[in-house]
């Protein structure tokens, strides 16, 4: 008999949940002439559209390239980029790196990218080199910020530009420190010749 009873409770107890539940729906009518949607953005108006040049260019006049300095130059030229692209990135000196953590970064790096929507592809070169291609070039300044970013990476060089980060002194110049300072030790060293009393 008790069991009844519960039973009884449970079911009035499922019923009151689902009239409950089925009163805080809203009805949606199916004419919806009257509806305005006011919802759109810009954003979402352009959205697919091509970009354009640059911010705040538009689709006008190029520059003046006669009298941009050289700085601004080559970072507008970098910035007009839009076909396929390849280049390099010297990886920070002085780490021994295994063939795998070479090959690693490289497929990091390249997932990564991916999850961002820039189609660049890296390839181990060798043990300090990586070489990257591209088949949008416009996507080409967030791969260098991207680079840049990066712990491993000590400059990008995308045909006669090189980039590092600000401070850092060319790789040459990084190079060159442990070879002289080897030349240094290994260069032989003077005996002195000491005197004896017998030839005073």
């Amino acid at each position: 008999m008790a069991w009844r009873v519960a039973l009884a409770a449970a079911v009035l107890l499922c019923a009151a949940a689902g009239a409950a539940l089925g009163a805080k729906r809203a009805r949606i009518p199916d004419d919806l002439r009257d509806v305005i949607d006011e919802e759109e953005d810009d954003e979402w108006r352009h959205y697919g559209a091509p970009s354009s040049r640059g911010p705040g260019r538009g689709d006008g006049p190029p520059p003046d390239l006669s009298r941009m300095d050289p700085a601004a130059l080559q970072a507008e030229l970098l910035r007009g980029q839009t076909g396929p692209s390849f280049g390099f990135v010297k990886l920070r000196p002085g780490t021994a790196r295994s063939q795998e953590d070479v090959v690693g970064i490289a497929t990091r790096w390249s997932n990564v990218l991916r999850t961002g929507s820039v189609d660049a592809k890296f390839v181990a070169v060798n043990f300090g080199t990586l070489m990257f291609t591209m088949e949008r070039g416009r996507d080409i300044l967030e791969l260098k910020e991207f680079i840049l970013s990066q712990a491993e990476a000590y400059e990008f060089k995308i045909g006669d530009q090189i980039f590092r980060r600000p401070g850092d002194p060319p790789l040459d110049q990084v190079l060159d420190k442990p070879q002289k300072k080897k030349q240094v030790l290994d260069k032989p060293r003077k005996k002195k010749r000491h005197k004896s009393r017998d030839e005073l």
